[in-house]
C-alpha cells in the first residue's frame, strides 16, 4: 500500500486525481495540468511535496562527511543558506541530487523521495566519526508555493520580512501560526517559497495559504504541473535525466562539481573527464505544436540512432513540444530528429532553459 502525506485528506476533498509516485499516493492534478501550470506562471500554485526526504546531519564530523559525499563545496555555505549538489559513486555516476542547508545544529539534506532509503544507506556507509544521521522525513511536511504572487501571499501570514530572504536562503519563522523553515527555493522556474513544518500542523497551514491566496489566484497544483514547469525551466529529474550511469558533466551539471576542494567520492573518475567534452551531451530540443515527445523516444541524426529523449512534453508557455536528450558530443550541433510514435519529426536544438521568467 502506498504511503500518504499529512495532506492526503485535503487532496481527496479537493477531488484530486491521485497516482502512486515514489511509494506515495500523490495528487497528479486537481483541475487540469494546463490550468495549474498557467496559474504558477501567472499567479501562484501550491504543491504538497511532503513525500520528499529530509535528513539531518549533525556532529563534529558532519561537515567533513558532507564534503566526502557531495561534489559541491559545503565549506563555503553560510548559516541559513542552501546549495544544490550531486552525490556521485566511485565511477562518477550520480547517486542522487540534493539541496543542502546549513542550519542551526548542522545540515539539513533534502533528498528525492524515490532515493530516500538508498541515500540513507549510502550516507551511513560513508560516515566519518562523530557524525549522526537522523531521518526526519516522516515527521516533516513540505509545502511549496510558487509563482509571481507567492511571496506576497505568504507575507500576509507571517511577521517575518520575506523581502530580505535571498534565493537559496532560509529562515525560521511562523506562518499562519505554524513554525516553519521558510526557504526561497523551488522547482518551477518561478520565484516562490518552500515551507518545512511538522506533519501535524501541515493541513492547517495548507488551508490558511489557500484562503490567503484566494483573491490572488492561488490554486493547488499536482505532480503533472510540477513536471511540465520543471521541464520548461530545464531542471533535471532524477531517474529520467540522470542516474548512476550518468556523470554530472554529461548532464550539464558540471557547475556543481568542485574538483579543487579536495577528495570526495567519484572525484578520481571525474578528474579523468574533460568537462568541455564529456561522454554525452545534454541538449534541449524544440518540436512542433502537435508533436509531444516522451521519455525513451529515440533521437536520430542522418537516420542513425544517436540518443534518446530523457524528458519530454508539451510546453504550455511556449505552445509546442519540448524535450531534453542525450547525444554524442560531436553530434550535438548536427540536425536531429525524434521518433514520435512511428513518425520521424525534426527537432531543433535550443539552449536550456526553454523558459526563463522575465520578472
Amino acid at each position: 500500500m502506498a504511503a500518504r502525506t499529512p495532506l492526503h485528506a485535503r487532496h481527496l476533498s479537493a477531488h484530486a486525481v491521485m497516482v502512486e509516485f515514489a511509494g506515495y499516493e500523490m495528487p497528479l492534478r486537481y483541475s487540469s495540468i494546463r490550468d495549474e501550470h498557467v496559474a504558477v506562471r501567472t499567479r501562484a500554485g501550491i504543491f504538497d511535496l511532503s513525500h520528499m526526504g529530509e535528513v539531518r546531519l549533525r556532529g563534529e564530523g558532519a561537515e567533513a562527511t558532507l564534503q566526502r559525499l557531495v561534489a559541491n563545496d559545503v565549506s563555503t555555505l553560510a548559516p541559513g543558506h542552501a546549495l544544490y549538489t550531486v552525490i556521485c559513486n566511485d565511477g562518477g555516476g550520480i547517486v542522487d541530487d540534493w539541496i543542502v542547508y546549513r542550519v542551526e545544529d548542522g545540515f539539513l539534506l533534502v533528498v528525492n523521495a524515490a532515493r530516500r532509503q538508498a541515500d540513507l544507506d549510502w550516507m551511513r556507509a560513508h560516515l566519518l566519526p562523530a557524525t549522526e544521521v537522523i531521518d526526519e522525513s516522516d515527521e516533516t511536511a513540505l509545502l511549496a508555493i510558487q509563482g509571481p504572487e507567492a511571496i506576497g501571499i505568504v507575507q500576509t501570514l507571517t511577521g517575518s520580512d520575506l523581502s530580505t530572504l535571498r534565493p537559496f536562503a532560509s529562515a525560521r519563522g511562523g506562518v499562519a501560526g505554524v513554525e516553519c523553515r521558510i526557504s526561497r527555493t523551488g522547482y518551477t522556474g518561478e520565484d516562490g517559497l518552500e515551507l518545512y513544518c511538522g506533519a501535524d500542523p501541515a493541513a492547517g497551514l495548507w488551508d490558511a495559504l489557500l484562503e490567503a491566496g484566494a483573491g490572488r489566484g492561488l490554486i493547488p497544483a499536482g505532480l503533472g504541473a510540477r513536471d511540465t514547469l520543471r521541464l520548461e525551466a530545464g531542471l533535471r529529474l532524477y531517474g529520467q535525466d540522470m542516474d548512476e550511469g550518468v556523470d554530472p558533466f554529461s548532464c550539464g551539471l558540471g557547475w556543481t562539481v568542485r574538483l579543487g576542494k579536495g577528495d570526495f567520492i567519484g572525484a578520481l573518475r571525474l578528474r579523468q573527464l574533460d568537462p568541455d567534452n564529456p561522454p554525452r551531451r545534454f541538449v534541449g530540443l524544440a518540436l512542433g505544436p502537435r508533436q509531444i515527445p516522451r521519455h525513451g523516444m529515440p533521437v536520430r541524426s542522418g537516420g542513425e540512432a544517436v540518443g534518446e529523449v530523457t524528458s519530454g512534453g508539451f510546453s504550455f508557455s511556449l505552445g509546442h513540444g519540448i524535450a531534453t536528450a542525450y547525444v554524442a558530443p560531436h553530434l550535438a550541433m548536427a540536425p536531429l530528429t525524434v521518433d514520435l510514435h512511428g513518425e520521424t519529426v525534426p527537432a531543433q536544438r535550443v539552449p536550456l532553459p526553454f523558459y526563463r521568467r522575465s520578472h
